[in-house]
């Protein structure tokens, strides 16, 4: 697997080349790249070779991710909403729609995974988007907004609600009734297609419909939300390995006062801190593809940990690097600009910071006893 991952990794960087600047300041990575690295596996990695991906275990995932993410965040979210669905299929769908989806995701064709809505965003439950089956059609009906990918995308994977409970269906972008619209200069990852997806009585067949329809939403979502959390946090070390290569490479090089930026002690702590955070969070990460891997029972609470901790140091480690590079990584496009407004992004997007908290503390109080 690691000779697969390497030989991801050499066309990740030969398709990003040095163009995430210019990416970010137009908003748009070219759809051939996207298409190409949808149909060389990249984006949804895990998929295996059954479906013509490649494969890898959750550990060589995420580290080529990280890969990515050092390269271009926008890239790097692509390749975490794919994953999204792909995964979300392999686990819902039936041998149809698997063998049907997977060899699609991973053959070149585009997805995204709609959960947010203007009136549903950490509390989830109050998503007002309604599936509704009748006979061999389903019709969805709603409005997504903020949907990564999905102005790149040829399926929307949707969920919302289904009867009592909840359900999730493959929208193609194509179908009458959808409407996709850019978000206009979103804060970070410019050019990972942000964007709101409008259903107005949208007729489908009903074998886009996934298993585990009328389901609780969140036995649904779980199963998505734990990949995207993986992966955003390999991502946000991503963004950290890049401002610290960044900030060394500029403290070494520079001179004031006749010494070295390096040689003060104050710019010294910020490459310090940059370099345990750094760590920290390539352990956690670790920690957490170990878990899937294993299908440990710790995986969503490592999954939670590694997102929560990850995107608050890249935030961190992102705002020191400009403190150390100051003009010369104060221009918008330059790695460290990039990575500060993407980086705060990273807290907010698959459950907020203070979400994640939350989802901890239940955690601590379940496993003490303290829920009692």
């Amino acid at each position: 697997m690691a000779d697969v991952r390497a030989d991801l990794e050499v066309l990740v960087a030969d398709l990003i080349a040095d163009h995430a600047g210019e990416w970010d300041r137009r908003g748009e990575i070219p759809l051939e790249v996207i298409r190409k690295a949808g149909a060389a596996g990249v984006l949804c990695a895990q998929v295996g070779a059954e479906h013509g991906g490649p494969g890898l275990r959750s550990v060589d995932n995420g580290e080529l991710t990280a890969y990515a993410g050092a390269l271009c965040s926008s890239f790097r979210s692509l390749m975490t909403s794919q994953g999204m669905a792909a995964w979300t299929i392999s686990r819902l769908g039936d041998a149809a729609q698997r063998g049907t989806w997977l060899s699609r995701l991973s053959g070149g064709e585009l997805a995204a995974v709609a959960f947010t809505e203007p009136n549903a965003g950490s509390d989830l439950s109050a998503m007002e988007t309604l599936i509704e089956l009748d006979g061999d059609q389903v019709t969805v009906t709603g409005a997504k907004r903020w949907i990564t990918g999905a102005a790149y995308a040829d399926v929307v994977l949707v969920f919302g609600r289904y009867g009592a409970g909840a359900a999730a269906v493959l929208v193609p972008t194509t179908a009458p009734g959808v409407t996709v619209t850019r978000v206009a200069q979103p804060l970070g990852c410019r050019a990972a297609g942000h964007a709101d997806v409008r259903l107005d009585a949208v007729r489908l067949p009903a074998a886009l419909l996934l298993r585990g329809a009328g389901q609780p939403l969140s036995l649904l979502v779980t199963t998505a939300l734990t990949y995207g959390r993986i992966s955003v946090a390999w991502g946000c070390v991503g963004i950290m390995r890049a401002c610290l290569a960044a900030s060394a490479a500029h403290a070494s090089g520079r001179q004031q006062f006749g010494v070295v930026l390096a040689g003060h002690q104050l710019i010294a702590r910020h490459l310090a801190e940059q370099y345990v955070a750094e760590q920290v969070g390539t352990g956690l990460c670790a920690h957490a593809s170990a878990a899937w891997d294993a299908s440990s029972p710790e995986l969503v609470t490592a999954a939670v940990v590694a997102k929560h901790r990850t995107a608050g140091d890249a935030t961190r480690v992102a705002s020191s690097a400009v403190q150390v590079l100051a003009s010369a990584g104060a221009q918008d496009g330059h790695v460290v600009a990039r990575a500060h407004r993407d980086a705060k992004l990273m807290e907010v997007i698959e459950g907020t910071s203070e979400i994640c908290q939350l989802i901890l503390a239940e955690h601590v109080l379940a496993t003490s006893g303290g829920g009692r």
